[in-house]
């Protein structure tokens, strides 16, 4: 059953906002599954056609999280290198977080073409808590998305945090002495 209605912003920044509040304190064994949910909700509430968590892992972006790529022939575990990435793009500085229509940048020599149509596109970093980038999370639409706003950024950045928090949780469990 959906926590939330699909197209309620507000009530999906409140559950972003519970999501990380909860997580400050530990590990939640139903955290993976609301992470789910809130990451398939706001790709639907932005009309995208994809949202993924990567890892930049070995100089390849690696997917960790797909939803909505399988027309796309985007799935969980496939890599590719990472500086032909947008990805990569948006960590050093070279493209926005937002971009309303990335085809028209191509167009203008701005980025570089891609194997795959984009058009609207938003990314950004997922930082773990020693500071180190471990990839991003992105979401994009093969047309343009002019309806794109700087509060939809502001929502994926919290899910970014609530992806590093989870992954912080994860580390901290994997090496704990309890588990050796």
């Amino acid at each position: 059953m959906p926590l939330l209605e699909p197209l309620d912003a507000q009530a999906l920044d409140t559950r972003i906002s519970e999501l990380l509040a909860a997580t400050a304190g530990g590990y939640d064994r139903h955290l993976d599954e609301e992470i789910t949910e809130v990451l398939q909700l706001l790709r639907e509430q932005l009309k995208m056609d994809v949202i993924f968590v990567s890892e930049f892992i070995n100089g390849q972006r690696v997917f960790r999280f797909v939803d909505g790529g399988d027309a796309l022939g985007i799935h969980a575990g496939v890599g590719d290198p990472l500086e032909q990435s947008y990805c990569q793009r948006v960590v050093d500085g070279r493209m926005s977080e937002l971009v309303k229509d990335a085809a028209e940048a191509v167009r203008r020599g701005e980025l570089p073409p891609t194997s795959i149509k984009v058009g609207g596109h938003l990314s950004t970093p997922v930082i773990l808590r020693d500071g180190r980038v471990y990839g991003t999370v992105c979401c994009f639409g093969s047309v343009p998305k002019n309806h794109l706003v700087e509060a939809d950024l502001v929502r994926l950045k919290q899910c970014a945090k609530l992806v590093a928090r989870k992954l912080d949780i994860q580390q901290r469990t994997d090496f704990s002495p309890a588990r050796k």
